[in-house]
């Protein structure tokens, strides 16, 4: 099981909402490590800031557990702007050590280049009609509420997590049809920059896939379905899961390496050479 990537893309946390999972965000970064983590837009929700929502010590854990990667692994960090978190627009774009705030950037890796963006420029709704796009998020944080509720009682009864809204934007029509054409216009987008790909955010959901000869990726969301791309260092992209990921396991490997290097630690340094047990080529 992989822990190391080149680089992590995480967007759609929306910190500062009921809806955030922020301890589970700040739970999947402390078991991996990436040379590079991209916070692709929507990390904190300034419009439910601005409204109802509020700042729990929670959503700080995110950012201190970032800076710990920053300050231990020297992680390079990118903050992308999201039309959730457009405030930062007053301060766009500005560099502080590792620690890079932009709208979009050029990502170039084994020799492909992607063009990342949230997402939300492309989205005439959004960037034409503002007050439609505020009500459509009153709706979406009322479905979120009835989706915590619905969970609730999942649980009570031993089943599992299940995403009531994915299930709607799966049942309407427009919808479906509205994701399909909205992939496909970033895929163009990416063509017209000359690049092989696009990484984007912004519509909560995940995906992996070729969409006429550009390679398409949206990381998905941490509100419902708690997805993150990785790359690994020979240029392969992978959607990761926060529900499929063994815990268990991880823990387990890293504690077997970690007692191993002890036990290494202590033959080595309280042995004189001569008790030593080496193989004959090594002596």
């Amino acid at each position: 099981m992989k822990t190391h990537f080149k680089t992590i893309v995480i967007s759609d946390v929306h910190l500062g909402t009921k809806g955030a999972k922020a301890k589970e965000v700040a739970h999947f970064l402390k078991q991996y490590t990436c040379e590079n983590l991209i916070l692709n837009g929507d990390i904190i929700d300034g419009w439910q800031l601005r409204r109802s929502g509020s700042w729990k010590r929670k959503h700080t854990r995110f950012f201190n557990r970032m800076l710990k990667m920053i300050e231990r692994d020297n992680t390079k960090v990118y903050y992308l702007r999201g039309n959730h978190d457009d405030f930062l627009d007053q301060i766009l774009p500005i560099q502080i050590g590792n620690l890079s705030v932009l709208t979009d950037m050029i990502y170039e890796s084994n020799g492909k280049k992607f063009f990342i963006t949230h997402g939300d420029i492309f989205d005439s709704i959004t960037t034409n009609l503002r007050w439609i796009a505020y009500l459509g998020d009153v709706g979406y944080t009322f479905l979120l509420w009835l989706n915590r509720l619905v969970n609730y009682h999942r649980r009570k009864r031993g089943l599992p997590y299940y995403s009531l809204s994915q299930f709607i934007k799966g049942k309407v029509k427009s919808a479906v049809s509205y994701i399909d054409q909205y992939e496909e216009e970033l895929a163009k987008v990416a063509k017209a920059r000359g690049c092989d790909g696009i990484i984007c955010g912004h519509i909560h959901k995940a995906e992996n896939r070729d969409i006429n000869g550009i390679t398409y990726l949206n990381s998905g969301d941490w509100v419902e379905t708690m997805s993150a791309l990785a790359e690994d260092h020979d240029g392969t992209w992978q959607l990761i899961y926060y529900n499929e990921i063994n815990f268990k396991k991880m823990a387990s490997e890293k504690t077997f390496v970690l007692e191993t290097l002890k036990d290494f630690k202590t033959v080595a340094f309280t042995k004189p050479p001569e008790e030593l047990n080496f193989p004959n080529f090594l002596r």
